[in-house]
């Protein structure tokens, strides 16, 4: 089951009061889509946050996003946060990056 799916049937004022949220960030125009999916990818990762990187890696490779990318936005975090991000998300990533369609 979608946790955001949950989230709204729960709390229902809160999610759409969150999902306002998101459009307004989406909005902003400091950074184009492909790079919002990105930074938000690396966030993520460096969480260990792999349900996440699940659900936004296909968005960041319809708004053209490499498998390169990807990959060095996770490998990144290393600097950061150490294995953790790296060992529980790229794997996650590039699958889900290599089973959505072009």
């Amino acid at each position: 089951m979608n946790p955001l799916d949950v989230f709204q049937k729960e709390a229902p004022e809160v999610a759409a009061a969150f999902g306002g949220l998101i459009e307004a960030l989406k909005s902003t125009k400091g950074l184009d889509a492909k790079t919002k999916q990105l930074v938000y990818i690396g966030i993520k990762s460096a969480m260990g946050d792999a349900l996440a990187i699940h659900y936004h890696v296909p968005m960041a490779k319809k708004l053209g996003a490499s498998r390169e990318e990807i990959k060095d936005t996770i490998l990144i975090t290393l600097s950061v946060c150490g294995l953790k991000g790296v060992a529980t998300c790229l794997p996650t990533a590039l699958e889900n990056y290599d089973s959505t369609p072009e």
